[in-house]
């Protein structure tokens, strides 16, 4: 690939442009992240048409191959791809100015959305709103889950992993990391034994691939910012430790150890190392904690977040500011007096912890990835996560029904409005195929009219 650095122009000869100009791809990466709706699965389709399909900026291929990395890690695939192609494009610093980007838009409207639902939530308007947005959102993880399933459940060994980690959490109520842990196991023994069974890949994400020649193709030299270099990987993990050691430091000196905003601090950190399969995989992890634990949030405002997360553009893992925004708003972290500000610092603390650790895996592994261009060997352990992950959001689908479905518990009866608009949202989703965005709008006028 020729350097980067130099101002290059798209056209639409058949043969491809010289280099991709920095300019060019801060505004790509500006407007993917005001568009980026459709959770993980719509985000990438959509960097795979503009970049594959329409820019040619890279090849089917080598953006397959970074895809595969992205699933493998923990955290949001998708902004963690925007990191890897932004890297491989523009060195560490393009990297970082496409991850940023991804998540920058989603973040102030969360903090915003945040606050007017902690200021106004319980005005008629906007629980109306809320009333009909949140059977929309279980139907909309009732879906993640056919939809995963429907691409991974191709065998009884699969199936067998779902059903089980199912039971794991609605039953026995097992830690999610071990759950995934398990699974990854199963996987990585399953590809050495049936290798058959264990061997799905993600080509049901891309398109068809092009036949005209791209910046970065397939037989593309290795760029020399991608090689890899003890030095830089020093630089990279010693710059990790200063980023994640000197906030912590400074919140124990003037908050402790104890603090609320500290001590999410430190969970998002595990959470972020442990969100394998998408944001709804880890949501029962982060709903046992903020929920059960450490009482942030009540189960009611742990749904309306998810409505919130899937009504703004980028990573649904997102969620984490809204969680943040209203644990610290309601405790007033910061003082009797500052509600509003605990709110805005602890929903921008989550945030850096969450995403930090995603930025330095593509960071610290790319170069690693690079190297071994069409020689992952990590789909077995991840098809095994992946089916384990099916389970997972059955059973948050199944939570999320208990608690909209039945307000009062069990022994209460059917809220019928309710259901009447989970299956108006079920036949918008399933039968008519209409969009997350549309489907939630007309579930909360929904919502709004039968609860005035």
């Amino acid at each position: 690939m020729s350097n980067c650095d130099a101002e290059g122009k798209h056209t639409g000869s058949q043969t491809a442009p010289g280099s991709i100009s920095r300019r060019e791809a801060f505004w790509f990466w500006f407007k993917l992240g005001f568009l980026s709706f459709g959770g993980p699965a719509g985000q990438i389709a959509m960097m795979h048409s503009e970049l594959v399909d329409k820019r040619r900026w890279i090849s089917d291929k080598r953006f397959l191959h970074a895809l595969n990395f992205c699933m493998v890690l923990p955290g949001p695939e998708a902004q963690q791809l925007a990191t890897y192609l932004g890297w491989l494009m523009h060195r560490t610093w393009g990297g970082i100015v496409a991850g940023i980007l991804f998540i920058f838009p989603s973040l102030v409207l969360i903090v915003l959305l945040s606050w007017i639902y902690m200021a106004y939530g319980d005005t008629k308007i906007v629980s109306g709103l809320f009333y009909g947005i949140k059977p929309a959102v279980t139907i909309l993880v009732i879906q993640a889950s056919y939809r995963i399933g429907s691409r991974t459940l191709h065998n009884p060994w699969l199936w067998t992993i779902a059903v089980l980690s199912f039971l794991a959490l609605f039953v026995f109520d097992l830690p999610f990391p071990l759950i995934i842990a398990i699974a990854a196991l199963i996987g990585w023994l399953g590809g050495k034994r049936a290798p058959e069974s264990f061997s799905i890949g993600h080509a049901s994400t891309a398109h068809k691939q092009s036949s005209t020649t791209a910046i970065i193709d397939d037989d593309s030299p290795q760029p020399p910012h991608t090689l890899f270099s003890p030095r830089r990987l020093s630089l990279i993990l010693g710059a990790a430790a200063v980023l994640w050691c000197l906030p912590m430091l400074v919140m124990m000196m003037f908050w402790g150890w104890h603090h609320t905003i500290t001590q999410m601090a430190w969970f998002f950190t595990k959470a972020a190392l442990l969100t394998f399969g998408g944001a709804y995989a880890v949501l029962p992890y982060v709903y046992q904690a903020a929920v059960e634990t450490f009482a942030w949030l009540t189960p009611t405002q742990m749904i309306d977040g998810l409505a919130l997360g899937e009504t703004t553009p980028g990573p649904l893992i997102m969620i984490v500011a809204f969680v943040g925004f209203v644990g610290a708003f309601v405790q007033s972290a910061l003082g009797p007096d500052q509600a509003v500000l605990s709110g805005i610092v602890a929903a921008c603390v989550v945030t850096w912890f969450t995403f930090l650790p995603s930025f330095i895996f593509i960071l610290a592994g790319g170069p690693f990835i690079e190297s071994t261009h069409g020689k992952l060997a990590f789909t077995a352990a991840l098809t095994g996560v992946t089916a384990a992950v099916v389970g997972v959001i059955t059973n948050l689908a199944l939570f999320f029904a208990m608690h909209v479905g039945w307000p009062n518990g069990w022994a209460g009866s059917l809220d019928l409005k309710v259901a009447a608009i989970a299956a108006v949202a079920a036949v918008a989703i399933f039968i008519y195929k209409r969009g997350t965005i549309e489907t939630i709008i007309g579930a909360a006028l929904l919502g709004y009219i039968v609860a005035i």
